[in-house]
């Protein structure tokens, strides 16, 4: 039998109240949640509170969340939180993880650090309540696909709140742990992938006789509109196809030169390869 992930629990029902966030790293990922927890209704009495060395990332943090508090060291953050999300670059992690045990000995760590298992985790902060999650780009814009795997010893509470914190900035599912290299091969490096769909239907425009910004809005709008058409409808997007597609017409004339171009087996093969790459790099961080 197929697993299947879990939803995004009903934030009405599950959505833990006034629960404390604190941010180890404040990259643009770390900024994109913790704006996305400080703005959604359904998180919005958190508590955030965040570190980072780097006066300009520290700047940069405090300007897009106004409501977070900077602590003046990653054992003041841990101290001060009930989640710990750790947000810092992968090579750094074996410096900042040990030195943290004790704070973290009771608190429930998020990781997002790219390619670093569940057990490596764990075997630098000395427990298994630990969850690795998978967020992309969009979450920057609050439209974000995240998958998240929890540890052996997170509870249905722990799980509920790192839902809800990743469900602040779009839509998010737990999935086993080895579910998580496919889960980067499609929409971690999805956004790339559609990006330059994006750019090369534009491009079609202008080659067709359009004004670039006619044909960069047309395009972007052509995306956008076709993906909350999917969603909105809940139609296999082969139907929703069939529909705009006329024996002899136009749509029929344009899916053949794509079908030549074996576009469809381009973009299985690009999950595939991000994925088996995703499993080189964590077997390497292992």
């Amino acid at each position: 039998m197929t697993e299947r992930p879990s939803p995004t629990p009903s934030p009405d029902s599950n959505t833990p109240v006034g629960a404390r966030v604190g941010f180890i790293g404040g990259g643009r990922m770390a900024q994109a949640l913790a704006r996305g927890i400080a703005e959604n209704p359904s998180t919005r009495g958190w508590s955030i509170a965040f570190h980072d060395p780097s006066p300009a990332a520290a700047e940069s943090f405090q300007k897009s969340v106004p409501q977070a508090r900077l602590c003046q060291d990653n054992q003041a953050v841990c101290q001060s939180s009930e989640l710990v999300l750790l947000a810092v670059k992968p090579q750094l992690v074996a410096d900042v993880l040990p030195r943290l045990a004790t704070d973290l000995a009771d608190r429930l760590v998020l990781s997002v650090v790219a390619g670093l298992k569940l057990e490596r985790l764990a075997s630098m902060i000395g427990h298994h309540r630990i969850v690795r999650a998978m967020p992309n780009t969009p979450a920057l814009v609050g439209e974000g696909a995240t998958a998240f795997a929890p540890g052996s010893k997170c509870s249905a509470a722990d799980r509920a709140l790192v839902a809800s914190a990743l469900g602040a900035v779009g839509w998010a599912a737990e999935v086993p742990e080895r579910m998580l290299d496919a889960v980067t091969g499609l929409s971690g490096s999805g956004p790339a992938y559609v990006m330059l769909i994006i750019e090369g239907l534009a491009d079609g425009g202008v080659r067709m006789g359009l004004p670039r910004d006619i044909a960069h809005q047309l395009a972007v709008r052509t995306v956008l509109g076709s993906a909350r058409l999917v969603e909105q409808t809940g139609e296999h997007p082969a139907i929703l196809r069939e529909q705009v597609t006329s024996p002899g017409g136009t749509t029929a004339a344009g899916l053949a030169a794509l079908e030549q171009g074996a576009v469809r087996y381009h973009l299985q093969a690009a999950v595939e390869a991000a994925a088996r790459r995703a499993f080189e790099l964590g077997q390497s961080e292992s």
